[in-house]
């Protein structure tokens, strides 16, 4: 019995050596970086700029693959599902890392227990856009006006559990309206039919409608994030419009499987952080209206559990399924 205790014990502490063992020799072949998108979007040009950068650092080449699919969930549950060593990485977004566990019911992978948040490198919140036939300059006419006329004030998204339409269900529970939800298959007509009043508003992407707010077609009403956006410094905050703690950003980042090694987490941490430091990345996304950054796991693994809880209260609240 002794003897067998030895040997258990034995085998325990080979098994803890053997981890430190591992992570000294990462990595040991080329990396995969899984985009769960088409080619194209920021996600995308986001990953084969890290990639490149990373194949360099790290003397292994990071091969971005696109597995796209249901929002994001397909290549999210390709990545939880590998070997936990390090090879495998996933360019995560809120969607699929944050969201999605509310809207599918059956979703096979668990945001919060199935990875080991490396780094969130951009993120940017939304704008609250009103077209000018609204006759409303802020957030207090635009929700006296939803006030006046339930159900008449309509706001258009790229699609049904898109961030934007969960931050419009989070902005009509936190002011008490009845706004209108109208969803299309993507942003080119849903910015159309903006322009042209079909619809009265949006909590849209900054980078699309910037433009648009420039060139006085929409009015900015308010930010979705906590500080005011430098390249819209003169459009308060929701929470300075008065809707206190209000917060809904669109972020992106790293991820690898739930497992992986603490010192290959954090070494990816280190060469990602300095890749988004690069004047020629942080810039080039930076012009494009994103917050660059490269918040580390100790601070990014709580920021993904308390996104996740919100999101999900979100969704409860406004009875929003997609299945």
């Amino acid at each position: 019995m002794m003897s067998l205790k030895i040997g258990r014990r034995a085998l325990g502490l080979s098994a803890l050596a053997a981890a430190p063992a591992r992570a000294q020799s990462w990595p040991e072949k080329p990396i995969r970086l899984v985009v769960p998108f088409p080619p194209g979007g920021s996600t995308d040009v986001l990953a084969r700029r890290i990639g490149e950068k990373l194949t360099v650092a790290l003397g292994q080449p990071v091969l971005v693959e696109n597995r796209p699919g249901a929002g994001g969930t397909t290549g999210a549950d390709a990545v939880a599902k590998s070997a936990p060593d390090g090879h495998t990485l996933l360019m995560g977004v809120t969607g699929s890392n944050a969201i999605a566990v509310s809207l599918f019911r059956n979703l096979p992978y668990h945001p919060v227990r199935d990875f080991a948040p490396v780094t969130r490198v951009i993120s940017a919140p939304l704008v609250l856009v009103a077209h000018p036939s609204m006759n409303v300059t802020d957030v207090a006419g635009y929700v006296a006006a939803a006030k006046a006329a339930p159900n008449a004030v309509t706001y258009g998204t790229p699609g049904n559990g898109t961030s934007m339409h969960l931050t419009g269900v989070m902005f009509a529970n936190a002011t008490g309206t009845q706004l209108t939800h109208v969803p299309y298959r993507g942003t080119a007509q849903m910015t159309t039919d903006l322009i042209a009043a079909r619809l009265v508003s949006s909590f849209a992407d900054m980078l699309v409608t910037m433009p648009l707010i420039r060139d006085g077609q929409l009015r900015a009403l308010a930010v979705t994030s906590p500080q005011r956006h430098p390249m819209l410094p003169q459009v308060p905050t929701m929470q300075e419009a008065g809707l206190a703690g209000f917060s809904a950003t669109s972020w992106q980042g790293v991820f690898a499987p739930a497992g992986t090694p603490t010192p290959v987490v954090a070494r990816l941490h280190e060469e990602i952080a300095k890749i988004m430091a690069l004047p020629e990345v942080k810039d080039s996304f930076a012009s494009q209206g994103f917050i660059v950054e490269a918040v580390g796991p100790a601070e990014f693994a709580p920021f993904v559990a308390a996104e996740t809880a919100k999101w999900a209260e979100v969704v409860r609240a406004g009875n929003v399924s997609l299945d």
